[in-house]
């Protein structure tokens, strides 16, 4: 019988190594996946390579893991925010990489890497900064109709968190509107994703034209409490 259901974050996280490429989800707070982050510091895991849309809020979630000295490299397409203190420290005393990628490049190397798309050709950042690889050396170009293009490789995750509203055993996933953002894509593009669900229902309960992530994309799914909020109800947080 195929069950995905963890009883624990840290059961959930527990085959992450040293070294990890981790795809996180969420569009800077929403669809962020908090819980997940945290039992990731808790477990431990260093010289992590962090995938992610921007570099971190505040001093929580993905902030929170930068400031553990556990990631030794974050790519993304927005590392500063007004709130974004934690990476700018990092940053600034070389105490982190970064590797900037335009959003809609970051987007598609991670649907070329779930679609087995060897390298792809995109006109973004040609002609910037941004063209050139790492280690300063120009990456390939190719006119194509009139037009200049660069070739992109993926990017692959050894694993993805992501966060969804529900989920059944078999990993199938629904999202909550905004929360969506990166995590389909994401968890086409690890070898491994574990997705936090606040409500867990019994198989054929979601409708399969709704399901946005199926199961086969799908190693862990842990349920989670919504958060509370200030005045003591509760909130779906996006």
């Amino acid at each position: 019988m195929i069950n995905k259901i963890s009883d624990s974050i840290a059961e959930a996280l527990a085959g992450i190594q040293d070294g990890a490429t981790v795809l996180v989800g969420g569009f800077g707070t929403s669809g962020n996946p908090t819980e997940l982050l945290d039992g990731l510091i808790a477990h431990g895991a260093r010289d992590l390579t962090v995938v992610n849309n921007n570099a971190g809020n505040g001093d929580a979630g993905l902030a929170a893991l930068l400031k553990s000295g556990q990631v030794r490299k974050i790519i993304c397409s927005f590392p500063r925010q007004v709130d974004s203190w934690v990476f700018d420290e990092l940053y600034r005393t070389g105490r982190i990489e970064l590797e900037l990628v335009p959003q809609g490049n970051l987007a598609e190397r991670m649907r070329a890497a779930g679609a087995g798309i060897g390298a792809f050709f995109c006109p973004t950042a040609y002609g910037t900064e941004l063209a050139r690889n790492a280690d300063g050396s120009s990456k390939e170009t190719r006119e194509i109709n009139g037009k200049h293009y660069v070739l992109e490789y993926p990017i692959h995750g050894d694993v993805a968190l992501v966060k969804a509203e529900k989920g059944d055993r078999w990993g199938n996933l629904t999202y909550r509107m905004a929360a969506r953002n990166f995590g389909p894509v994401m968890a086409t593009a690890a070898k491994f994703t574990v997705a936090t669900v606040h409500e867990i229902v019994e198989l054929g309960q979601l409708d399969p034209e709704a399901v946005v992530t199926p199961g086969i994309y799908v190693s862990k799914v842990v349920k989670v409490p919504r958060v509370a909020t200030q005045a003591g109800g509760f909130r779906k947080a996006a």
